[in-house]
């Protein structure tokens, strides 16, 4: 097998550290998370990653194992986006009282006329909180649609625009992509108040550091040095990637393996 490049091996790192460490199966238990928690932390010279994306009843647990520097996420009105406010609500509360730090909400994407009650209630009810709308756009499609729903979302206080569940057939892409690195750049372009304020977040089917490289570049060209740092790096601050697997890959490559072709092509 190949070895890694020290391109590959920097944008190993730059994942690394935008990483959502994500644990959603219906039947995770304690013990999965003590796992998780402890992959996010990882060895003493690897890193960690940014944050643990969790189910609301495990929040509190992954908060009194992980050090401040790492957020703990969790997600409400996951995963089928419906329009039950109280529903979404009571999630949201619920990280809230676990100590959470971010919310990543499910917008209600088959009913958009309904959604921007939902996400202001929801954003209500996390002032604190970093709050990740999450769109579904492989549900949505139509990139009208996808444009309308992060209007919707922007316009409620959204901090960061997620692609995806990871629970649909059709998860992030690099279109998708595209589409939502568009609307944060156009509403910061027409509201300058709003620059360096949100983020984006690919999430389902990000499993090597050649897929997120596709989404680092595409975050990197279209939010510019807003994206990070004064030098353009891309930083936890305005992106992360919601995956499960990712973390592997990440860590062959900084053990000096060449990560697999991405499973989307580069062009969009």
């Amino acid at each position: 097998m190949a070895d890694a490049t020290p391109e590959l091996i920097a944008t190993a790192r730059t994942a690394l550290a935008c990483l959502d460490l994500t644990s959603l199966n219906d039947a995770d238990t304690a013990a999965d998370i003590d796992a998780l928690c402890q992959r996010a932390i990882g060895p003493a010279g690897r890193g960690h990653t940014a944050a643990v994306c969790v189910w609301p009843r495990f929040a509190a647990q992954a908060r009194a194992l992980l050090p401040r520097d790492i957020a703990v996420a969790a997600v409400a009105n996951f995963p089928g986006g419906g329009t039950d406010i109280a529903r979404a609500v009571a999630d949201t509360r619920q990280i809230v009282e676990a100590g959470g730090d971010e919310v990543d909400v499910v917008m209600p994407y088959r009913a958009l006329d309904q959604a921007a009650a939902l996400l202001a209630a929801v954003r209500a009810a996390c002032p604190a909180q970093r709050l990740k709308v999450i769109l579904e756009t492989g549900e949505l499609a139509d990139d009208a649609l996808i444009a309308r729903a992060c209007g919707i979302a922007l316009a409620a206080g959204a901090d960061f625009l997620k692609t995806s569940t990871g629970k649909v057939k059709t998860n992030a892409t690099p279109h998708s992509a595209l589409v939502l690195l568009q609307a944060i750049a156009a509403r910061e372009a027409a509201q300058p108040a709003t620059r360096g304020r949100v983020g984006f977040k690919p999430a389902g089917g990000v499993r090597t550091v050649a897929d997120a490289a596709i989404y680092i570049a595409l975050t990197a060209q279209h939010l510019g040095t807003g994206a990070g740092t004064a030098t353009g790096a891309v930083t936890a601050q305005r992106f992360r990637i919601g995956a499960s697997g990712l973390l592997n890959d990440i860590e062959a490559v900084l053990a000096g393996a060449a990560s697999p072709p991405p499973a989307h092509a580069s062009s969009y």
